[in-house]
């Protein structure tokens, strides 16, 4: 039985194709259209789906939309139509942003008609809006079949995402985010393939767009550059950690309130793109970080002692800030805990796939576990070497990918890492990877300037899980770079271009059975240098997604001061001036 999970409500659009329990392929839009997070979130592009991401996973299994016996879609329009289910009609303003609340006050937004019809009619738009280069593998459908379709809550595809593809077979589960339906916070507890909820927190509460919020007055792109503020918090101070505490107010039961924020009346003018970063955006980003890290604690405790369970998995925006999951791992109540690695909205996808094929099925045991994030598309070395030709462009083959790659690297070269299938994920994990050494703490800066990154952004390091704890304090098993670690004291001088203002490091491990050259090359680096340790940042620029074709691969290292590309068998370099 194929199922196809669709998320395309706010951003991050993406597919997931699961076959009885197991994902056979997932992948985010964006690596195929070049918009990054595939849209914007506002209320007029939520009629778009991810077309390209769903024609790759159906390709992957070498069916087409015809095959497919379920779609499960992770949102519920219907957990918000409210008096209005069940109608044929709802009325929209001809100027929905000319207006703060619609005249009847029966929507939250004045867009929500707009937007809750188009999720209404997606199963329309799935049949009829299909790009025309896509349409071969579309064909033979209508809206109402012959697949079923189902609206899942998207809360409810977050912690499947969480729960059902993690290693635990009995978990409390954690959801954190800006905004489902109405809920912004999720907590429930796994047997098997059951999901029994425990509560959650609404609208307009919510931890996931208050850091959206502050990530805007700090002059940067909301829904977007969070993890950038996450950077910035390792600057500061926490003196304005009062102020936060004072908007977030905990309650009872794992609850919160959100007060409002007036943060102009708080901190002063908000800063603008590009302006100066002073001193007190450094504090504000710090007391924010502080203030997320003291509530989310205290919402784990209370999940911990609700659910009885001593295993956590967690999911949503608000998990990809891998240092509040650090702080919850070294002071929460849980011994062991997983975090979904596409935790951003991408993930809602695999977690409504999962969710309906286990209901559909109805089976209590599942047969899938998610190791790694390797599910997206791969390229034989005989369509690398057709491009190539293509190109004109100077190439050789390899003899040995690993070897010679980790000779390149411990000259100090930087290069553009293309192997094995796409990760699914925010993360680059080693298919779709810049990777330099770490042992020059120039590094760092040269990767920001080939990236053109801001200045204050930390790159992360790989390192053999073997030996993980040898250079990390703590460091056991962490494939997917969710969790900082502190730099050992002894380690400092090896490898500073990793190690962060704060001493941490957001660390990937990797054993050969989850990606067998890119451990290869680690271990032949350490050989070289005594280092088993890389540093890895995603196979970008700025403003661009992690690249997915050769094509991709090819126009940015082209367009970087890259060193070297190692793509397949293949090998690029670029002479020195």
């Amino acid at each position: 039985m194929y199922t196809l999970g669709i998320n395309a409500v706010y951003h991050d659009s993406a597919a997931c194709l699961v076959k009885d329990g197991t994902v056979v392929a997932a992948a985010e839009d964006e690596r195929f259209t070049h918009i990054k997070h595939a849209k914007r979130p506002v209320p007029f592009s939520t009629w778009e789906l991810p077309f390209h991401a769903m024609d790759y996973c159906l390709a992957e299994a070498g069916i087409s939309m015809a095959d497919v016996e379920h779609v499960a879609y992770s949102y519920d329009p219907y957990l918000l139509l409210g008096r209005h289910q069940g109608k044929e009609t709802i009325t929209l303003p001809l100027e929905p942003s000319a207006r703060a609340t619609s005249d009847s006050d029966e929507w939250e937004s004045p867009w929500d008609p707009l937007f809750l019809s188009s999720i209404v009619n997606a199963p329309r738009q799935l049949a009829s809006g299909v790009p025309h280069h896509l349409k071969a593998r579309f064909r033979g459908i209508r809206f109402d079949g012959p697949f079923r379709w189902h609206f899942v809550a998207h809360h409810l595809a977050h912690a499947a995402s969480a729960f059902h593809a993690s290693p635990f077979d009995r978990a409390a589960i954690l959801t954190l985010d800006g905004r489902g339906e109405k809920a912004t916070t999720g907590y429930a507890v796994g047997s098997g393939t059951e999901m029994e909820w425990l509560g959650q927190v609404h609208m307009p509460h919510s931890l996931g767009l208050l850091y959206e919020r502050v990530t805007e007055y700090l002059g940067f792109l909301h829904s977007s550059d969070e993890y950038k503020v996450m950077a910035l918090a390792s600057y500061g101070e926490p003196r304005f950690v009062g102020e936060f505490r004072e908007i977030v107010r905990l309650g009872e039961g794992g609850q919160y309130t959100i007060a409002p924020l007036r943060l102009e009346e708080r901190f002063g003018p908000s800063r603008l793109r590009g302006g100066p970063i002073e001193q007190k955006h450094f504090d504000i980003a710090r007391s924010l970080q502080v203030a997320l890290e003291e509530s989310v604690l205290e919402l784990a405790r209370w999940l911990h002692s609700a659910s009885g369970s001593d295993n956590l998995c967690m999911a949503g925006g608000v998990v990809l800030n891998c240092v509040m999951n650090a702080r919850l791992r070294d002071r929460g109540p849980f011994r062991r805990i997983w975090v979904q690695p596409a935790a951003g909205d991408a993930g809602t996808a695999m977690g409504a796939a999962l969710w309906i094929d286990a209901r559909e099925r109805g089976v209590k045991d599942r047969a899938w576990r998610m190791d790694h994030a390797f599910l997206g598309p791969s390229y034989r070395d005989e369509e690398i070497e057709e491009f190539l030709r293509w190109t004109k462009l100077p190439y050789r083959r390899l003899d040995n990918v690993t070897r010679e790659a980790a000779e390149i690297l411990a000259t100090d070269r930087v290069v553009g890492w293309f192997q094995g299938r796409m990760e699914f994920g925010p993360r680059a994990l080693g298919a779709r990877s810049i990777l330099a050494s770490p042992i020059h703490p120039e590094m760092q800066a040269r990767l920001n300037d080939i990236k053109d990154r801001e200045d204050f952004r930390p790159v992360a390091p790989v390192v053999l899980e073997e030996e993980a704890s040898v250079w990390f304090v703590g460091a056991e098993v962490s494939p997917f770079m969710l969790f900082v670690h502190d730099v050992r004291p002894e380690k400092v001088d090896r490898i500073p271009a990793v190690r962060h203002v704060d001493g941490t490091a957001r660390i990937q491990t990797i054993r050969r059975d989850q990606n067998p050259a890119y451990y290869d090359l680690i271990r032949a680096f350490r050989d070289r240098t005594g280092v088993p340790v890389l540093v890895n940042t995603s196979f970008n620029t700025r403003g661009e997604p992690i690249v997915c074709t050769p094509r991709d691969a090819i126009e940015s290292y082209l367009t970087s001061p890259l060193d070297a590309l190692v793509i397949g068998s293949f090998l690029l370099e670029k002479s020195a001036l």
